[in-house]
């Protein structure tokens, strides 16, 4: 806990405000660290900015970071683990993945439809795809 934050826990409120105030990181669970590092440095282009022996790799994502760590447990969500809001060019931004070896999941939603690898609800318009350890990450305009 940094200095700043410490001194701020004088009361049960002050550590909820600091939670708040903080970003958070996702944190992914995989079973081989090079299988990951090479998939989301190669194809979804991410930078890794630190590690930690065969155990944790860090990406820098916008203004914050994901873990990605090594698990026995890999694999074993079912539901959207991390998802990036890329604003309104959501078939063009599916496409370029796809070109670089991204596959994208289907789903059969209520409510909702599906043009390519968008599914689209109202205004929403989100495209799920799997690393390679079955982590489902998604795009996300709307």
């Amino acid at each position: 806990m940094t200095e700043a934050s410490s001194a701020t826990l004088d009361r049960p409120e002050s550590a909820v405000e600091v939670l708040t105030s903080t970003d958070a990181i996702p944190n992914l669970a995989v079973k081989d660290i090079a299988v990951a590092r090479k998939y989301y440095e190669d194809t979804l282009g991410f930078e890794c900015v630190d590690s930690e022996a065969d155990e944790l790799l860090v990406f820098r994502s916008g203004k914050t970071a994901f873990w990605v760590y090594r698990s026995e447990y890999a694999g074993t969500n079912q539901a959207t683990a991390m998802s990036w809001p890329i604003g309104d060019c959501m078939e063009a931004f599916a496409e370029a993945l796809a070109a670089k070896g991204v596959r994208f999941e289907h789903y059969d939603l209520p409510g909702t439809r599906r043009e390519g690898d968008v599914h689209i609800a109202g205004d929403l318009k989100i495209a799920w795809f799997k690393d390679p350890d079955g982590n489902s990450l998604s795009i996300i305009s709307g």
